[in-house]
């Protein structure tokens, strides 16, 4: 996904991709340590998909915040 498509999900939306992402990250890596991963750069792709999804995560409660200091 691109970040332009999780800056149009909700915090509810991105906290259950993260999580999926992240349980797909840990299975990766077991894939990986057992030898059965052949395609080891999907583990790049997931953990910058983790990064782009916190990071937009943080960018809303940020807009929150201000929002409530107004």
């Amino acid at each position: 996904m691109e970040l332009k498509e999780f800056r149009t999900k909700t915090e509810k939306e991105l906290k259950k991709l993260l999580a999926q992402n992240r349980e797909k990250l840990r299975s990766l890596r077991f894939s990986v340590s057992s030898k059965q991963l052949k395609n080891i750069r999907e583990i790049r792709i997931v953990r910058k998909e983790v990064s782009r999804i916190l990071t937009v995560l943080k960018d809303k409660v940020a807009e929150n915040i201000k929002e409530d200091n107004k």
